[in-house]
């Protein structure tokens, strides 16, 4: 079976090597964000693809861009004929944007949010807690 596997499917050997060694477009999200993140500055796409040092289309790079910016991600600007790219927060203030869009989506904030705290580390809910008392949990801009 295994032998017909790749002539059943049309696919040659070298295909699947190539396939295998091409990174998902999370792996590529993270990429191009992680560079913007470590420019500090809005960046063309040709200045990320530059910086990613990856053989990667130009297009490729715009696409990911899209589709980041398009999940609220990155923030643009035109900047001659292209759009300059910047992260909307830092990796922290993202991953925080992620923790309250999946919290959105649930019917029960109170049982999920209960759930997650059951489920830190003591230090890690000893931080929580920290912050809950002075204040400083409910910090924005960070």
């Amino acid at each position: 079976m295994e032998e017909h596997g790749l002539e059943e499917r049309g696919l040659e050997e070298h295909s699947l090597e190539e396939h295998s060694a091409r990174r998902g477009a999370g792996e590529l999200e993270a990429a191009v964000l992680s560079a913007l993140q470590a420019a500090g500055v809005a960046l063309s796409p040709g200045e990320v693809r530059g910086r990613l040092g990856a053989d990667l289309a130009y297009t490729t790079v715009v696409t990911i861009l899209s589709r980041l910016h398009d999940k609220g991600v990155l923030d643009r600007r035109k900047v001659g004929r292209a759009y300059a790219y910047a992260p909307v927060a830092d990796e922290p203030g993202l991953a925080a944007r992620r923790m309250a869009r999946v919290l959105d989506g649930e019917t029960d904030r109170e049982a999920v949010l209960a759930r997650f705290v059951s489920g830190l580390s003591e230090g890690d809910e000893d931080l929580l807690r920290r912050m809950l008392g002075d204040g400083t949990a409910g910090e924005r801009g960070t």
